[in-house]
């Protein structure tokens, strides 16, 4: 918005939608600059989503830039989760984002222009202990990604997946509450950024065109060691990947290291619990 953006907030809660409308307007460069609020359930009915799109870029234009943002997390041993969790954060975290990409992908084809992001996670590059049905949706962005990249490239649209670490949202407030003390103390092995940070970090790799977003020093050693087979944005950047991933592997096998450790840590401390208890 501080650029002269048109807006379009997608989400389910009005009043939410409306204090965002109000804080963003403060930020106006233009008189002709709108906001523009929708309460829909991304997730849900796609055609529901098609047609507020449509609506939306009947008021204010085609879509320049679509941030897939929607999310939601839950936590806890594989066994204890219940089974329509799995099923909830899929449609959420991997459907809640294809439904929207889908609904603009032909008008920015139509225009040979345009930007899509992904929000996936750090847990999207690595799956850690207690996110077993968070994990794979995470995962099943970057895959959507690197086949959608390839089909739209041609068509001078850019597709980018954002991993972002920990970050101070009320969304990861409430999910810290029920997390393990097994994914607490692996947690707290990084620090936790601020949201504004990392939305600056995704806007700039967005309008820049780059397929990874990454933020910190471990996001950079992340996004070098998963590098695979998806997308570059430059020769340098290929470079780097190739010349680094040697050395932050052997640093990745001692996270892995120290990880397992906390686990096999937690175990035996609970294990012996038990038998305290059961021989009181």
């Amino acid at each position: 918005y501080k650029q002269g953006a048109f807006i379009t907030l997608i989400a389910r809660d009005e009043n939410k939608l409306l204090q965002t409308k109000k804080e963003i307007e403060k930020y106006s460069v233009n008189d002709k600059q709108v906001v523009l609020c929708i309460s829909v359930d991304v997730s849900k009915d796609y055609e529901q989503v098609e047609n507020v799109l449509k609506q939306a870029q009947e008021k204010l234009g085609p879509v320049d830039l679509l941030v897939n943002c929607a999310g939601t997390s839950v936590t806890g041993k594989f066994e204890d989760i219940e089974v329509n969790s799995f099923e909830r954060l899929m449609a959420v975290n991997y459907l809640g984002s294809v439904y929207p990409s889908r609904a603009v992908i032909s008008t920015m084809k139509e225009r040979r222009m345009g930007r899509i992001v992904f929000v996936s996670s750090q847990a999207g590059q690595l799956g850690l202990f207690g996110y077993t049905a968070y994990s794979p949706t995470k995962f099943a962005l970057r895959g959507l990604a690197e086949a959608l990249q390839m089909e739209v490239k041609p068509y001078n649209i850019y597709i980018t997946v954002a991993y972002p670490p920990d970050t101070d949202t009320p969304g990861f407030a409430e999910e810290s509450k029920t997390k393990p003390l097994e994914t607490k103390l692996i947690s707290e092995t990084s620090s936790v950024c601020q949201a504004e940070q990392v939305a600056r970090v995704i806007v700039k790799d967005a309008i820049q065109g780059n397929f990874n977003s990454c933020v910190g020093s471990d996001g950079y050693m992340l996004s070098i060691l998963t590098s695979g087979m998806s997308p570059v944005t430059s020769i340098t950047e290929g470079l780097q990947q190739v010349v680094c991933m040697g050395i932050f592997r052997i640093i990745g096998l001692f996270y892995l290291g120290s990880f397992d450790s906390i686990v096999r840590r937690c175990m035996m401390q609970r294990e012996k619990s038990e038998s305290t208890d059961k021989t009181e």
